[in-house]
């Protein structure tokens, strides 16, 4: 993501310098106005300051490796542009509009930056909410998920059809599982994974009978592990 944000940084440089084209070439040539007279000067420090702050926020839009990371503040983008839009026309109207009164300006632009500054600060917040959440729920699931991968190689490398049968009965009773774990479940799943080691090496060793017995124990364990995840909810 940082790589990308190099190509943003560029498109924001060449909108900041429009803007300061734009901004000294026509104040003065407004009838009634005054060439960078105070309220110029008022509306472009604050267009300036959200210029500054956009490209602060994008940075941290852009830091995250992950592509789920940066999915999450991408409302972040949203609103610092929104932002930069409203404190845009703010200053426009300080630095074109006749006769505007200064304080009024001041005043005006201020109440758009701060409101600016609180979304940002919002969307930042959700972000790192939702963010975190995404990954207690990863590491809730890791173990069915882990496992159900290990099941699945388990049943590819199967030789003869007893030990595929046995399996195939493991992994759907993995597959079908309650994905979200928890600390209560902890004991369990620990006699759960010694099992299920153990039916791994019967099946290593194409033991017909040793893959079906203990493929049973890891399919009641987990059924037991089932019924307490829904005491548990």
């Amino acid at each position: 993501m940082k790589k990308n944000f190099k190509y943003y940084l560029a498109a924001w440089v060449v909108l900041f310098v429009i803007f300061n084209v734009v901004a000294f070439t026509s104040s003065g040539r407004v009838p009634g106005t005054e060439r960078f007279d105070k309220l110029f000067w008022i509306g472009y420090i604050f267009i300036v300051i959200a210029f500054a702050v956009q490209l602060g926020v994008s940075f941290y839009a852009f830091k995250p490796e992950r592509l789920d990371k940066f999915f999450y503040r991408i409302p972040l983008l949203q609103v610092s542009w929104t932002g930069l839009v409203l404190t845009l026309v703010c200053g426009a109207v300080c630095m074109l509009v006749p006769g505007f009164p200064a304080w009024l300006g001041l005043i005006l632009c201020f109440v758009f930056l701060c409101f600016y500054a609180i979304s940002v600060i919002k969307a930042v917040a959700a972000g790192d909410i939702v963010g975190e959440i995404d990954d207690k729920v990863k590491e809730k699931t890791l173990f069915v998920k882990s496992l159900t991968v290990d099941a699945e190689s388990l049943m590819v490398r199967a030789k003869s059809e007893p030990v595929k049968a046995a399996c195939k009965k493991v992994y759907e009773a993995v597959r079908y599982s309650d994905p979200m774990s928890s600390d209560a479940l902890a004991e369990m799943e620990t006699q759960i994974t010694l099992r299920f080691s153990a039916f791994g090496k019967a099946v290593a060793a194409d033991d017909a009978e040793t893959a079906k017995s203990v493929g049973n124990e890891v399919v009641v364990l987990l059924d037991d592990r089932n019924k307490k995840c829904k005491l548990l909810k």
